[in-house]
């Protein structure tokens, strides 16, 4: 094109541009305007609240999102326990970047006091005709003897030596800890950054074929859905994993997130066994306003019978990490189940829950119990 063609256009372009401002009504501008001053005031009040609390801005976006951009309630419901049921399940915070980089590195002194998740595992050999998996919402935002604590985890995934292994709340020096110590394992992590949830896999166990995010849309906690695709003994299994949206007032988004756990569960192709788990944040009416789960997904607990000793897996009677003073018992953290329609099927057996022991930091390794599960493998 010559110049004075290039030229040409462009000054259409232009001029093209300025017939659409001038199109634009009194009261189109007037919003417009609005709109841009209300997300430049939201941007202030982000600003500032990451300065109080010495977070960062996305923490700032969650807290100011859920207490309707009111700067006071939002800072209340940052600093100060919840005391009601309503709010028992916390929103969880992101650490301070002050306060982000914790050395959970083993000391000389104590190096020894957790064996490498590798060496140890119940002395059991790996049989083909069983899968084991555990699921467990691990508090990585609780700065509190989180050395202590991550060993604890440790310590259980090297007792009881699972298959699989779903986290929630992992923090990046959470996760760099569970690299170093469980070297047996592949981990996948749902993001790198904030709070998360990740995958562990048994390398002797499962083979990897690919992993995926799916992201929720709507989420103002940083939520999303993981997703890893394997072949366990000749199966085909995807792995699925997520810490949906907390607290009772943020029910409606919960349940949008879990109606997109089940779709993408169900659109797993039929030959594939899909196991999803993590902490749901779900009441049990919450699930029944859905009419219940598809009838092609089974929740584990309730398969097995509704065992009494699993029952609540968010338990402030008996678990004393947030110093509660309210007493409220919760079946937050599930497991569901889509078996495949063809040869080689994944029947739960048995369910546990696991973290009941205090350490010697007086605390137990998590403010959730965890879930171990046990499935048959039929070929």
């Amino acid at each position: 094109m010559e110049v004075s063609g290039l030229a040409s256009g462009v000054g259409q372009e232009s001029l093209r541009e300025q017939t659409q401002e001038q199109q634009r009504s009194p009261q189109q501008e007037e919003e417009q305007k609005q709109r841009e001053e209300l997300e430049k005031h939201r941007q202030r009040l982000c600003t500032d609240f990451a300065s109080v609390t010495s977070s960062d801005v996305a923490v700032a976006q969650c807290y100011l999102a859920e207490n309707d951009w009111d700067m006071q309630r939002a800072l209340n419901s940052y600093f100060e326990p919840p005391l009601e049921e309503q709010d028992v399940d916390r929103v969880p915070r992101a650490p301070p970047v002050t306060e982000i980089f914790v050395d959970l590195t083993d000391s000389p002194s104590d190096s020894s006091a957790v064996a490498p998740v590798k060496e140890a595992g119940l002395g059991l050999k790996e049989d083909a005709s069983t899968l084991s998996l555990i699921t467990w919402n691990i508090d990585g935002l609780d700065l509190s003897n989180l050395q202590e604590r991550a060993r604890g985890v440790c310590s259980y995934i090297a007792l009881y030596s699972p298959d699989v292994v779903f986290l929630q709340e992992v923090v990046p020096p959470y996760l760099s800890y569970l690299q170093k110590r469980a070297v047996s394992y592949t981990i996948i992590p749902g993001n790198t950054e904030g709070y998360f949830t990740a995958i562990m896999l048994k390398k002797s166990r499962v083979r990897v074929l690919k992993d995926e995010i799916i992201p929720f849309p709507t989420t103002s906690m940083m939520r999303n859905l993981l997703a890893v695709h394997a072949t366990v003994s000749g199966n085909e299994i995807c792995f699925m994993t997520s810490h949906l949206e907390s607290t009772k007032t943020h029910a409606e988004e919960r349940l949008n997130q879990l109606r997109l756990v089940l779709k993408k569960m169900s659109e797993t192709p039929a030959s594939t066994t899909v196991i999803f788990g993590g902490d749901t944040n779900l009441r049990d009416k919450e699930v029944a306003k859905l009419g219940g789960l598809p009838s092609n997904i089974l929740d584990v607990w309730e398969f097995l019978g509704k065992p009494e000793h699993c029952h609540y897996t968010w338990d402030t009677s008996q678990n004393t990490n947030l110093d509660a003073r309210y007493k409220c018992k919760l079946r937050f953290d599930r497991l569901f189940l889509r078996a495949a329609s063809t040869e080689g099927q994944i029947i739960p057996q048995s369910l546990d829950l696991i973290g009941l022991e205090k350490l010697d930091c007086g605390k137990f390794p998590s403010d959730h119990w965890g879930l171990f599960c046990n499935f048959d493998v039929v070929l």
